[in-house]
């Protein structure tokens, strides 16, 4: 993300533009800024968007999410609109563009069962195409590029947070992870611990179609007289790096806890975490990727 102009004071209004092919996650990315703090609006006519720069100045930035299905979209229009908001020393605009393999698109279309919006009488890879080439001037255009294609909705809201946070300096946001090593470390983790040292819930009959959510599994891990120590270690460190590395300007930090097959160990470890520093007043959020996965509870993004 380009930096704010020198001077930003004198700014009006914050724009960000999100557009790029149907399926590629716009719609999760309108509703991640939403969170953010943004005013969201999706679908806007393009000829409306200077009704809203003539008013009084904004109470909060704005994410208007742009693609083919809004009524009077062109892609000419689309970059007229860009050059004039890159003109306008009241605006400061920038365009986010979020790009997909065209297999994945194809993955995804097949998953939701949705038309799509170029190719309604056609197959999902006709109007894939077309849209890629549609919008290719744009995409060189682009302020901020992701591509999507190997991110969850979980990973694009941590990319998203990264970018376009207004207010990055005031916290530092920490997610903890946990995860199977059979699967790898995931990307983006700042930090990780192995727990396979730890007691195995796997081979305790009862415990072993659990996970490590259970209060049964985490009293049959916290019984390993090696888990209080290690635990409060990890709390340790995490008071002695987090305030650092928020004073140092970092928005996020990701850590991770692995074991053999991401269900007991690296799961109870990682609820703990984040209770413990949800508690101590930090902005904490927690995924557990194995149960996600086994379970299927991850959709993908949403066509949009």
């Amino acid at each position: 993300m380009q930096d704010a102009p020198a001077n930003s004071d004198l700014l009006e209004h914050r724009l960000v533009l999100v557009t790029g092919p149907s399926g590629a996650g716009r719609s999760t990315a309108i509703n991640v800024l939403e969170d953010l703090g943004f005013e969201a609006i999706d679908n806007l006519p393009l000829s409306l968007l200077p009704r809203l720069l003539d008013g009084p100045p904004l109470e909060h930035p704005l994410a208007l999410g742009i693609d083919v299905r809004n009524r009077d979209f062109s892609v000419n229009g689309l970059l007229d609109l860009m050059r004039e908001l890159a003109a306008n020393p009241e605006v400061w605009a920038e365009v986010l563009y979020l790009d997909c393999s065209s297999d994945v698109l194809s993955r995804r279309y097949s998953e939701t069962r949705r038309r799509h919006p170029l190719s309604p009488s056609e197959s999902p890879e006709q109007g894939i195409a077309r849209e890629s080439e549609l919008l290719a001037p744009v995409r060189a255009q682009a302020t901020v590029l992701i591509d999507t294609s190997e991110l969850s909705p979980h990973d694009l809201r941590d990319e998203l947070q990264r970018w376009f946070d207004p207010a990055p300096e005031s916290r530092l946001s920490v997610s903890v992870q946990s995860f199977s090593y059979k699967r790898g470390v995931p990307r983006g983790v700042d930090t990780v611990f192995d727990c396979r040292f730890l007691r195995n819930p796997h081979w305790d009959k009862d415990l072993r179609a659990l996970d490590g959510r259970d209060a049964g599994v985490l009293a049959y891990i916290q019984e390993d007289p090696r888990c209080g120590p290690f635990f409060d270690s990890v709390v340790d460190l995490a008071e002695l790096l987090l305030p650092a590395y928020r004073d140092e300007g970092k928005t996020h930090l990701t850590i991770g806890f692995g074991c053999t097959g991401g269900q007991h160990r690296s799961v109870a470890m990682t609820e703990m975490l984040a209770n413990t520093l949800a508690k101590a007043g930090w902005q904490v959020s927690k995924r557990h990727r194995e149960l996600e996965r086994h379970a299927r509870s991850v959709p993908p993004l949403a066509v949009g």
